[in-house]
């Protein structure tokens, strides 16, 4: 343990991706191109794998932290760590990768370079969105993250890709716009308090807002992350991409992409607004039902398995974020056990059926 807390371990983690598409830049061929992606996500895989071996199991709090100034003067920082909630989502965004690109061995042949370049930089968003512990660090993943899968949605979809693509882009911008809103008041409110600018959620947890205030950070961060989950009602996008995905797409979109709306429920939702959580958590616990019965019926209707998988994924997030807002330890222990069994289950299912 000491001696990985000495190391990078989560930037190591997060930019080999990154430094693997930027190779992948320089390389022709296809064999050439498919082996070093495939061993780039690999390694990604066997280096997140000392996270699991140095856990210091017990200890509350994050761990393997790593605090570098980006801009200090407004109180931006590179500040990243994972607990119990990330490490597992971490590992379940590790594990897939090297799935994806060997299943997509065979079947992605049109401007394979670009794909696998795509695939990569998704991988490093991904990662950034589960260890960053500055909202401005996590906003700029959470928006990267956006940019590859609607090029892959767009470019190796089916027929109505575009489309699609443009659905998805639309929704998640659209949210995304209230949580930058909502973080840029978290900043501005913690420098009237403090007179020093932050926004290292660490900081954040203790900040003492009024309940109206709250409220109304509260719906900005509700909002662009049930859009993500995606929870009923703004769960329409989800079925179009699903569909129009390539298989590799669509296994990334439904094993992690759609876990960053419930992950950012407890990362943030919770802790930053309790007052406003608690009084509308029947609220979005109504939501979650909807989806759950709504997601099942639709299900069982359906002829084409990708959308069988997207309308019972609204159902199995339904009973997440159930879990999540139930608030009690045993319901968010659940909630987080089930969002790793969603991506294990729903990405194998995708990979059978091609």
């Amino acid at each position: 343990m000491t001696n990985l807390t000495s190391l990078p371990i989560l930037s190591i983690i997060t930019f080999l991706p990154l430094l693997g598409a930027l190779l992948l830049l320089l390389l022709r061929g296809e064999k050439t191109l498919k082996i070093t992606a495939l061993l780039v996500s690999l390694l990604t895989f066997a280096v997140s794998l000392a996270l699991w071996f140095g856990w210091a199991a017990g200890e509350a709090g994050m761990q393997f932290m790593e605090n570098v100034p980006w801009a200090p003067e407004l109180g931006i920082n590179y500040t990243v760590g994972v607990d119990g909630i990330s490490l597992p989502l971490v590992l379940l965004t590790t594990f897939l990768m090297p799935l994806v690109l060997l299943f997509s061995w065979d079947t992605v042949h049109d401007k394979q370079k670009t794909y696998l370049v795509l695939m990569l930089l998704l991988e490093t968003a991904m990662l950034g969105v589960f260890i960053a512990l500055d909202l401005v660090l996590f906003f700029v993943f959470f928006e990267a993250s956006l940019i590859p899968m609607y090029f892959l949605i767009g470019r190796w979809g089916g027929p109505r890709r575009v489309y699609a693509a443009l659905k998805f882009f639309i929704y998640t911008a659209f949210g995304s716009a209230f949580l930058l809103a909502g973080i840029l008041a978290l900043g501005y409110l913690y420098q009237q308090q403090t007179g020093q600018w932050s926004f290292n959620v660490l900081d954040l947890y203790g900040l003492g807002l009024p309940a109206n205030v709250q409220t109304l950070i509260f719906f900005g961060f509700i909002v662009a992350f049930a859009i993500k989950v995606p929870l009923f009602p703004f769960h329409t996008w989800l079925p179009d991409a699903h569909v129009e995905a390539p298989t590799g797409g669509s296994v990334i979109l439904a094993g992690i992409l759609l876990k960053m709306g419930t992950y950012g429920f407890v990362r943030f939702s919770l802790p930053l607004f309790p007052e406003p959580s608690q009084r509308f958590a029947p609220l979005l616990a109504i939501l979650a039902i909807i989806g759950i019965l709504y997601g099942a019926l639709v299900a069982l209707a359906q002829k084409d398995v990708k959308k069988l998988v997207a309308y019972s994924s609204v159902a199995h997030l339904g009973f997440v974020t159930l879990g999540i807002f139930a608030l009690q330890v045993e319901s968010m222990s659940g909630a987080v056990l089930q969002m790793v069994n969603h991506g294990l289950s729903t990405g194998a299912l995708f990979l059978l059926v091609g």
